[in-house]
């Protein structure tokens, strides 16, 4: 999440083009450049997960909830460039309480929606592979790793993420919770995000009112396995 850079007349060149803001550093050759982040698109319709998930619920969750943090979050680090450069200590330190808040909630949406497929397209269909191979080494089998995740993702109080996370120092795999928008990362850079499902209730509120229990039943018929076990093949490569 670093905002800061220092890069050549070169690199200067391709940010200018790629329409980032640019402010020139004190060195001929040095600039520096606020990263902004936009709204990732789905690769499939906001219809295209029902019943599981229906397309209202994913039009605002992604149209309106992910665009907030978004928005909230290059407003933060565009607040956080200027303390810096300002060499103002209290407000940077200030700041970090936003931008893990809605920083969090862009890294936990962007996975999410990978994380997601319709029926058509395989969603819901058993992992395969290596991960398929960790979850019954690791959990104990496919059956034991839904009850799990599903019940304490139900017994999360508040709001917050349930995550199958691959712990890079072990080569385990494994359930973690974090609560709000944290991402898995707060709990340690040696865990990686395989598959996390949103329990806060704008995921869910408007088919399943405050039955999260069933959310998290039907959630699992357009789980994208196939994506959790890609990043699961890479990260033990």
């Amino acid at each position: 999440m670093a905002i800061c850079a220092l890069v050549s007349r070169k690199a200067m060149r391709s940010v200018l083009r790629s329409g980032g803001t640019v402010t020139v550093g004190s060195g001929l050759n040095q600039i520096r450049t606020l990263q902004t982040f936009s709204l990732p698109d789905l690769q499939y319709d906001y219809g295209a997960l029902e019943p599981a998930i229906s397309g209202e619920i994913m039009k605002i969750h992604h149209q309106k909830h992910h665009q907030t943090y978004i928005t909230n979050y290059n407003k933060s680090l565009e607040q956080l460039d200027e303390a810096i450069r300002k060499g103002d200590s209290a407000k940077v330190v200030g700041l970090q309480s936003a931008i893990k808040f809605n920083g969090g909630g862009h890294i936990n949406h962007s996975i999410f929606w990978r994380n997601l497929a319709p029926t058509s397209e395989g969603g819901g269909e058993p992992p395969k592979g290596g991960l398929g191979w960790a979850i019954d080494t690791d959990i104990g089998s496919f059956e034991s790793l839904i009850q799990k995740m599903s019940s304490e993702g139900a017994a999360l109080q508040g709001s917050g993420w349930v995550w199958l996370a691959l712990d890079k120092e072990s080569k385990k795999v494994g359930v973690e919770t974090t609560p709000n928008q944290d991402p898995l990362v707060t709990k340690g850079l040696h865990l990686v995000p395989l598959l996390g499902i949103d329990v806060w209730e704008h995921a869910y509120y408007l088919q399943y009112k405050n039955v999260r229990p069933d959310y998290l039943k039907n959630i699992w018929n357009v789980i994208n396995w196939k994506y959790a076990n890609d990043v699961y093949e890479r990260e033990t490569a």
